[in-house]
This record gives structure tokens, C-alpha cells and sequence, in this order.
């Protein structure tokens, strides 16, 4: 049976396989063995269907048709059984995370010369926070999907502990790790011993000495940033002539997170904020917004706010520009405005971190290395949050986007030879 570790991850997708006796990744789009998680179904009527940068690409070109992105943040809520519209038919969202993970399959294919029989297949420690049956669906549709492209066999492996298999293979002693899995959907943890003499064991399940995890991540600070810097200046908290009275602040939450910016460009909306736009006090700011809904332009927004995220990861202050809404329409944002919209998200975090560590049963003061992984790792408030959970630890990184595809392709490898 020829097997695969697959990372269908929120923001970014890889994966991989056994070839010439060893693990490799495949190319998946281009000669990169990394993919943007995104679907563009450009020309509506026709309905031609690209992947990853190219899909994005296509979408920023102002092409006609329809971009989906972040779609494993819906897999354990009730939007996973919704439809969208792509012209005159409708779509399930859930057909269409089976077209991107059929892409994946293929690619891995094409690599290898064979057909890949069996999957390896990552997940977070938690979909859902607090529930467990939709945390079980979560998996569940995942399985199905894996089945209806292909896969004959499907097993799961947390993330974090296939980031945990591929940090292992760089040590040179034995070492107590939290890893810190710290993605675009959620943040997953787990306190594992590893060692040169410990990878080649069968079972790892008595190094494995805690998992916890939070549905938080990369998105939710795209989310934050946003509504803190972009929606303002589309009426967010904008007053109505009415005394007393604001603009509603739900549709501005939609168009700011990934999982939910398509369903914002109803004609319904349209009509609601082309009436609200008579009753604000600011016009100006509603029309931006009636423009962003017209021109379906939230994905626009949502990329800018990443590209905030990651800037500001490394420097104080960027300028979030908005020119596709208006000449000269920019966006000021902050190192310290950030910390500061996500603040709530990190705490949960950081709670997390620790709680795995007291799950493991041991002290914070235990634990000899935190390995951080995941795009979203690198905003220092995460990492200084993580880090109060064990502060005598040194802090270790890999491949922070392909850490969890290698440690899932080196466990491929590991179960099916």
C-alpha cells in the first residue's frame, strides 16, 4: 500500500511521500512543495477551477468568479453543510475542500509515477472548542472527503505531535519539548520526550505525556486586525443620525473573517447598507463599504491584514494599503494596536501552553525546550505567552510552515514501509 502524510492545513497545505527509500514532499504547485490553502472558481458560467497562488493571483487580477480560503475553519461548524452560489448553480463547501485535497492527492501522484492508496492525515488537537460531537464530526467529514478522493486508508496524527517526529530527527540527546504548533485556525500543543534512540520505536505512547489545544490562530488575527484598522474606515462604530445609534457591527465581523467573506456580497446586504448610508452621519465611510460589497473586494481586505500580521511580526508600525478601495485609501497599523486586538486570543494561547504542561503532570521548569512551528509562531506576543509556560526553556524553530508535512510523511513512511 503506498502511503502519504498530508498537511490540509488552514492557511497552507503540503504533501508527501516514500520515494527512493525515503520521505520527500512533492511539488504541488510549480516546483514549491508548499500551497496556499485556497479554490478560485474563475468564469462563473464556464466554472474553471484554479488552486493556491495561482488561485489568489487570478482573484487580485479582479478576475470574475469566486475565491475560497481558510476553509478547514469551517469543518467543525455548521457552515461545512452550507452552499454558495457560482453563477446559476450552488456549490457545497464541502465539495469544495474535496476539490482541493483531490488537487493535493494528484500532485503527490504525479511525483511519485503510482497511485497513493493510504493517508497519513494531519489534525489539530481540538476543531472545536468544548465540543466534543462536533469535534468528531470535524474528523469525520475530513475521513470522507479523504475516502470519496481516493485514500483507501485513513489514520489521523495530531499536528503537533507530527511536528514533535520531525524535530525529533534533529537532535543529539534526549530532551522534555512542549511543542507549539501555532497556526492559521488553531494553536495545538504537546509535551513529548524525544531522543536519537527514540524515533525508531513502534510506540511513542508512553513519551507522549500530554496534548491540549485552542481553536486561535492566524486567521483570528487577520479577523483582529481588520476590524481594528480596515472597517473603520468602511463605518465600522461610525455613527447614525439617529441619536444614539451605530452602524451594526455583525456584517463588519463577516467581511473581516476568512471563512464567512463570501457570504457577505448578498444583494440583500447591498440594499441594507445602500439604506444605512442614507441614515450615517459619515456617507462617505458606508460607501466604502457598499464598494467592498459590490466589487466583492473582503478577500482583498483579508490578504492586506495578513500582510499586516507578518510585517509587524518584524517591525513597529506598516500602512495597510487600500488602494483597490479608494486613491490614497490607507490603513495605519501598529505593533502595539496589534498586541492589543489580540490580546484575548493570545491569553487563551497561553493558557493553553500551560495547561498542557500541568496535563503532563509536571512543572514549568521541567520542560528543556519549546519548539515552535506554524506561520503564526512568529508574532512575538504568541511566543512571549508560550514562553511564560516554561521560562527556563530555550526556545527552538524549523520549517515553520513544513514541519508538521514532514513529521506526517516521516510517519507515513513509519506505518505503511
Amino acid at each position: 500500500m503506498i502511503a502519504c502524510g498530508l498537511d490540509f492545513g488552514t492557511s497552507n497545505s503540503a504533501i508527501g511521500v516514500l520515494k527512493g527509500n525515503a520521505p520527500a514532499l512533492a511539488p504541488v504547485e510549480g516546483e514549491s512543495t508548499l500551497i496556499p490553502s485556497a479554490v478560485f472558481f474563475e468564469d462563473l458560467d464556464r466554472y474553471r477551477v484554479r488552486f493556491g497562488a495561482d488561485a489568489i493571483a487570478t482573484y487580485i487580477e479582479q478576475a470574475d468568479g469566486r475565491l475560497f480560503r481558510a476553509l478547514k475553519t469551517i469543518l467543525g461548524s455548521p457552515l461545512i453543510e452550507e452552499t454558495t452560489a457560482l453563477g446559476r448553480r450552488k456549490i457545497a463547501l464541502a465539495d469544495v475542500v474535496q476539490m482541493f485535497v483531490r488537487h493535493l492527492k494528484v500532485a503527490a501522484e504525479a511525483f511519485l509515477g503510482q497511485e497513493v492508496t493510504a493517508v497519513v492525515h494531519g489534525r489539530p488537537v481540538r476543531f472545536v472548542d468544548g465540543d466534543d460531537a462536533a469535534d468528531a464530526k470535524a474528523e469525520k467529514i475530513l475521513r470522507e472527503i479523504a475516502h470519496r478522493v481516493g485514500f483507501r486508508e485513513v489514520t489521523f496524527v495530531y499536528e503537533p505531535l507530527a511536528a514533535a517526529l520531525h524535530y525529533e530527527q534533529s537532535v543529539s540527546r534526549e530532551e522534555l519539548v512542549l511543542v507549539a504548533d501555532i497556526g492559521g485556525g488553531t494553536s495545538d500543543f504537546t509535551v513529548i520526550r524525544i531522543g536519537p534512540g527514540r524515533h525508531a520505536q513502534a510506540d511513542r505512547k508512553d513519551d507522549i505525556l500530554a496534548f491540549t489545544g485552542v481553536r486561535v490562530g492566524g486567521t483570528d488575527f487577520d479577523t483582529e486586525i481588520s476590524l481594528d484598522a480596515v472597517m473603520p474606515l468602511l463605518g465600522r462604530g461610525s455613527p447614525l443620525i439617529e441619536k444614539g445609534m451605530t452602524m451594526p457591527n455583525a456584517l463588519y465581523r463577516e467581511l473581516a473573517t476568512w471563512a464567512t467573506i463570501n457570504f457577505t456580497y448578498s444583494y440583500r446586504n447591498q440594499r441594507e447598507v445602500t439604506q444605512l448610508m442614507r441614515e450615517a452621519q459619515a456617507p462617505e465611510k458606508i460607501a466604502r463599504l457598499l464598494k467592498v460589497l459590490h466589487d466583492r473586494l473582503g478577500h482583498r481586505i483579508a490578504f492586506a491584514a495578513e500582510d499586516a500580521k507578518i510585517a509587524l511580526s518584524e517591525s513597529d508600525g506598516f500602512d495597510l494599503p487600500l488602494e483597490f478601495i479608494e486613491a490614497g485609501l490607507h490603513a495605519p497599523a501598529t505593533r502595539a494596536g496589534l498586541d492589543r486586538a489580540i490580546r484575548r486570543g493570545v491569553e487563551r494561547i497561553g493558557r493553553a501552553a500551560a495547561d498542557c504542561v500541568a496535563a503532563a503532570g509536571l512543572q514549568p521548569g521541567d520542560i528543556e525546550t519549546i519548539f515552535f512551528t506554524g506561520g503564526s509562531s512568529r508574532v512575538p506576543a504568541v511566543r512571549s505567552a508560550i514562553a511564560r509556560a516554561a521560562p527556563a526553556a530555550r526556545a527552538m524553530t524549523g520549517n515553520d510552515l513544513l514541519s508538521v508535512a514532514w513529521g506526517l510523511t516521516q510517519e507515513a513512511t513509519r506505518r505503511f514501509g
